[in-house]
Parts: C-alpha cells; sequence; structure tokens
C-alpha cells in the first residue's frame, strides 16, 4: 500500500541529490523550467528504486546541450529531433550519472504509422497529458519540489489502477504500441488494467500491427523481465493483442471435450514460466532476468496443437510437439527479430525439454548422460531449470518422484564431470592427428572419423591417446 508520507519523503531526496540538484539549478540560472517526470517520480513515491532520471523542461534542444554541457563528462544529442539530449553529469565524489532531458512534447500522430509529427510544446501541464498512463503522468518541479499531477495518477497509484490520462483509443489510436506497454506495466508494478482502456485494447487489437516488429520485441522482452510476466501474457492473450503478433501462446488453448482428457497446454505452460522464475530466483539469486529461457518455458508446449492426434478410448497425444515446437519457434521468433544466439538458445531448450523423461522411467547408461551433456551444451543449466519447470503435476507422489530422478541425473553429470572434464566434450584425437594417424588428407573422411571417435568418447568415456588411436586404425581397416 502507497505511504504518501513516505512517498513524498522520497520526492524530497529525489529532489536534493546531487545530480538533481545541480541540474535543477544550472536551468533555473539559465531562466528555464525543469520537472523530473515519468517513472523517477512514479517509482520514488512507490518505493521502489529509480534506475534512470528524466527530466522535462521548456528550453529547446540547442539551449539544454549549452546547459548541460559543463555539468557533465559526456552528452549525446542522438534524440534531438525528438527533443532528447543525453549527459553524464559528473558526481561531486567523481563518477557520473546519465540523465535525459527532452523539451516539451506536443505531438500529433497521421494514424498510419506510430511515428509522431514532434511538436514542441510550451507547459507541462501539455506535455504530461500526452504521456501513455496517468501513474506515468506526473512531474516533480524542481528545484521548487511541486508536484504536477494533472490526470490524477496518485489517485490511480493508490488505486493500483492503470488508465490513460486522455480517452483509451484516442491514446492507443495515437501509438498502437502503448496497449503492449499496458502489459508491461501491469505485471511491473501488479497493477490492473481498468476496464475502459482494456475493451479499447480489444476493440483496436489490430491496430498492433502497424508498429514495427523492433518495437514489439523490445516490449516483450521488457514484460518478460518483469518478476511476474503472467499477469500481462493473460491480459495480452485476454484482449486479443498476443493473436497479432504470437499467435502460438493463445492457440494453446486447446479445446477439451469430454471424451478426450488433457491437461489445459496454455494454463500448463504459464505454470511452468512461473516455476522457471521461481527456479531462477533460487538457483541464480544475484542474476539478472533470463528472458530466453522464460520465452523457452512460454513456448515449449507450442507444437501441440498442430501434433494433438485424438486416441480410441479418450487418449490424447501430442507425438514429436518438441521438434515441431523448435521450427514453429524459430519461425516466429525471426519474425520478432530476436537475434540467432537467443533463437537458438530457445529452440534448444525446446527440442530437448523432453528428454529427462526417459531418465525418469528407467536409470540411463554413463554413455546417454554424456549425450544429454553433449547436446545441451551451454544450455545444461537452463534445460536443468526448465525440465524441473515442466512438472506441473498435482500428484504429489509423481511429482517427488520426478524431483528426485532429475536430482540424481544432475548428481550423475556432476560426478562425470569431476572425472571426466565433461565441459570439454571433444575426442581425443583432433583433425590433424586423425590425418596422421590414417595417413590421409583434409576432407570428408577426416569429418567421419572424428564423429565416430567422439560416438567413442560418448559411449566410453575416456580412452586414453593410444587405445584411441588403435580404435580409429581398426574402424579405418573395418571401412575395406
Amino acid at each position: 500500500m502507497l505511504n504518501m508520507a513516505e512517498g513524498v519523503a522520497r520526492l524530497g531526496a529525489l529532489a536534493t541529490s546531487p545530480v538533481v540538484a545541480a541540474v535543477a539549478a544550472a536551468f533555473e540560472e539559465a531562466g528555464f523550467e525543469l520537472a523530473i517526470v515519468g517513472g523517477p517520480v512514479r517509482d520514488a513515491l512507490l518505493g521502489r528504486t529509480t534506475h534512470d532520471l528524466d527530466f522535462t523542461t521548456n528550453a529547446r534542444p540547442d539551449d539544454i546541450l549549452r546547459i548541460v554541457a559543463p555539468l557533465s563528462t559526456a552528452h549525446w544529442d542522438i534524440g534531438r529531433d525528438f527533443g532528447t539530449i543525453g549527459a553524464r553529469i559528473a558526481l561531486p565524489g567523481g563518477g557520473a550519472e546519465q540523465v535525459e532531458i527532452t523539451t516539451y512534447r506536443a505531438d500529433s500522430y497521421d494514424g498510419v504509422t506510430r511515428k509522431p509529427t514532434v511538436e514542441f510544446g510550451d507547459t507541462l501541464e501539455g506535455d504530461l497529458v500526452r504521456r501513455d498512463f496517468t501513474v506515468n503522468a506526473m512531474a516533480l518541479r524542481v528545484p521548487s519540489q511541486k508536484l504536477v499531477d494533472p490526470s490524477g495518477g496518485v489517485e490511480d497509484l493508490l488505486a493500483q489502477r492503470l488508465r490513460t490520462p486522455a480517452d483509451p483509443a484516442v491514446s492507443f489510436g495515437d501509438d498502437p504500441l502503448r496497449m503492449l506497454r499496458a502489459a508491461r506495466f501491469a505485471s511491473q508494478l501488479s497493477f490492473d488494467v481498468d476496464s475502459e482502456t482494456v475493451s479499447a485494447m480489444q476493440r483496436l487489437r489490430e491496430s498492433i500491427r502497424i508498429v514495427s516488429a523492433e518495437r514489439i520485441h523490445g516490449e516483450l522482452v521488457r514484460l518478460m523481465q518483469t518478476d511476474d510476466p503472467l499477469r500481462g501474457i493473460r491480459l495480452l492473450v485476454e484482449t486479443g493483442l498476443m493473436e497479432q503478433f504470437l499467435p502460438e501462446v493463445p492457440a494453446l488453448r486447446l479445446e477439451i471435450d469430454e471424451h478426450h482428457h488433457h491437461k489445459d497446454v496454455y494454463e500448463h505452460s504459464l505454470t511452468v514460466v512461473r516455476q522457471a522464475i521461481e527456479l531462477e530466483h533460487e538457483r541464480h539469486p544475484d542474476a539478472e532476468p533470463d528472458v530466453p529461457l522464460r520465452l523457452a518455458a512460454l513456448l515449449h508446449d507450442i507444437g501441440k496443437p498442430a501434433t494433438r492426434r485424438l486416441e480410441p478410448g479418450g487418449g490424447v497425444t501430442f507425438h514429436h510437439h518438441d521438434i515441431k515446437g523448435a521450427r514453429m519457434a524459430r519461425k516466429r521468433l525471426k519474425e520478432l527479430r530476436f537475434d540467432a544466439a537467443t533463437i537458438d538458445t530457445i529452440t534448444t531448450l525446446i527440442e530437448l525439454h523432453l528428454r529427462f523423461f526417459g531418465y525418469a522411467e528407467g536409470a540411463w547408461t554413463d554413455s546417454a548422460v554424456r549425450r544429454y551433456v553433449r547436446d545441451a551444451g551451454d544450455e545444461l543449466e537452463r534445460l536443468h531449470i526448465l525440465t524441473r519447470a515442466d512438472v506441473t503435476t498435482r500428484n504429489k507422489r509423481k511429482a517427488a518422484r520426478l524431483a528426485s530422478a532429475y536430482d540424481d541425473i544432475e548428481r550423475r553429470i556432476a560426478e562425470l564431470a569431476a572425472q571426466e572434464e565433461l565441459d570439454a566434450m571433444r575426442p581425443e584425437l583432433d583433425g590433424n592427428r586423425i590425418q596422421e594417424v590414417l595417413g590421409i588428407g583434409p576432407g570428408r573422411e577426416v569429418g567421419e572419423a572424428y564423429r565416430f571417435l567422439l560416438d567413442l568418447r560418448l559411449d566410453e568415456g575416456v580412452l586414453g591417446e593410444a587405445e584411441a588411436e588403435k580404435r580409429l586404425r581398426d574402424w579405418w581397416a573395418a571401412r575395406g
């Protein structure tokens, strides 16, 4: 619950912090207004950590540059066309803090693209009412420390509610990306989105298609970085927005009839995301949010709708949904402009997420464990988390059996790693030595020999170089 007295005290501390005080004094001396705006004000009132300092002013970009230059160790004007100047303001004891300062805006939109026609404004209040949500449309004038809240942002903070300053249909019509931001802030702040805003999201859902894939990608990543992305995911699915850019997720809501029974794949997937985040925090408490892992958890079963088969007697199968799902994920993530490394991570996890369940049904040989490690590669730890998170059964005995089995496989991996340097899973002879032993030059046969030796390494562990050479010669001779 928001305590206003404490919130106001935090605003005062923010206003008198060294960087804010120095910048505010410089703008006041130059005869311009200055206010801290948006997220820093909201977070100070809520008692959340403030990561960025954003200011707004009636000064134009050239004036902003002139004022901040003497205070900064560096400054840049990459956002000048939008009225934004960035700078690193020197701290009294050394070091610097990054700030962004933007001229008041009074933009208009053409309704066809999300690019605004940039127009500078003259008043702080006019700038605030064009922002995305009321809780982000508050400002603190400095150095006077006057809170400016023209749209009722404080009341919405108290009510834990997201609402647009203007008519939501107009706000989202101006900039459809704000609908995705609603989902992100709902998750980030644990706020509810008011009913009128949700209705506008439903009506205008198709307008998100005019937004670039890169911008949608950015908001999806920010949503998945929150502690509770499920709130935002549900909102996107329920409003039909997710259907526009990641339709594989709402497609998980498979129809379940009275004759063929299987778990709700959509709810299961959301549970896997939640459990993966819990395990992430438990195993790596100080790490940054693992977005590839969380996306793999969300998408791990997207191959099920395409592979579902209704069997006689009421059974349902999803044969090879892991392979199908990995292919589907690769295609969709490329369209959303994810980088190749992230796509490889996510699709590898999806493709391997079922591998462990064979272990639970019967202990693997050392060879099988080595292959599991080899196939997971650098994603082994993520695969551990995803596989554990994928157990959502309500049968406590079954859940305990699966957890015990995975404890066992992790123990065996650790033991083999200590014995055999499992992290460096390579044959004992490299390509050059293979050529020397067999008396051949570079070519296809070297690759075949390398794979033969790797299979030996996986099946039998460390052989020693002399034994590996003997086996290689025997294999070569047997080829004729």
